[in-house]
């Protein structure tokens, strides 16, 4: 496995990026958006997207208005004391209810990634005077990052990395971190086992993940409030290792000793 360690890295918010709704072409945005910065894509770049313009461009907006929550929603909702409609949509989107507490509502995401809410957000959706709404991840962040990758490779004969990243509360530490939720055209994971450390002993355990240090080093420039910096150029990077879905980053059931 061929690895840069990146003695250098460069990472640029693409400027004026618009708002973006169902059936939009990101490609397109992201090209003239890289217009507007003097930037043309190169074959080792990444392409670091919010989820959130993913999930708009593929119409997982929800209108609170139209969801009926069920029995279990009302009664759950007494307990996280959060809206019953958000609920229902959390409890469609989840295989299962990890801990609920008050203003806490962790679950296993069909996906199988353990979050809170579902990934389901309200903030940056719509503005108050178009109603409530809220944002479901994308069906399959791994297959809207190929779709992305495609796409721009069709434009541009270049075929950049692709990397959807959201925002994750972690157990045991304050705060929230990109996450790496899909990508494509890129290691997910790099394992570092059997390579040699600076005094020539054998790495045993060491397995990086690439894709969530990528997301979370374009969440610095991303921003989490009113930024309006939902896709990130990271220039620098560079491996030879299969590529792998952003799938790969989950720990497999049984391997995992707090589940």
């Amino acid at each position: 496995m061929a690895l840069s360690c990146a003695p250098e890295l460069r990472l640029v918010a693409l400027p004026d990026f618009p708002q973006v709704g169902s059936g939009d072409d990101l490609a397109a945005f992201t090209l003239a958006a890289l217009t507007r910065g003097g930037l043309q894509l190169r074959p080792d770049d990444v392409l670091v997207f919010a989820q959130k313009v993913i999930s708009k461009a593929e119409g997982r907006r929800i209108d609170l208005a139209q969801v009926a929550p069920s029995g279990r929603a009302l009664e759950l909702a007494q307990t996280v004391q959060k809206d019953p409609r958000l609920v229902e949509l959390i409890l469609r989107e989840s295989r299962r209810i990890v801990r609920a507490a008050r203003d806490v509502l962790i679950v296993e995401h069909r996906l199988g990634l353990i979050m809170a809410n579902a990934g389901i957000d309200q903030s940056n959706v719509a503005a108050p005077a178009d109603g409530e709404f809220a944002l479901l991840l994308p069906e399959d962040p791994d297959a809207s990052a190929v779709r992305l990758r495609d796409r721009l490779r069709a434009l541009t004969g270049c075929e950049p990395a692709i990397v959807i990243s959201d925002s994750f509360g972690r157990p045991w530490r304050m705060g929230t971190v990109g996450v790496a939720i899909g990508c494509a055209g890129l290691p997910a994971t790099l394992d570092l086992r059997g390579q040699a450390d600076l005094f020539g002993r054998p790495l045993r355990v060491t397995v990086v993940g690439r894709a969530d240090e990528i997301a979370s080093a374009a969440s610095l420039v991303m921003g989490q409030a009113s930024e309006a910096r939902p896709v990130i150029l990271v220039r620098g990077l560079a491996s030879r290792a299969p590529h792998q879905p952003a799938a790969a980053l989950i720990r497999p059931q049984q391997q995992d000793l707090f589940r």
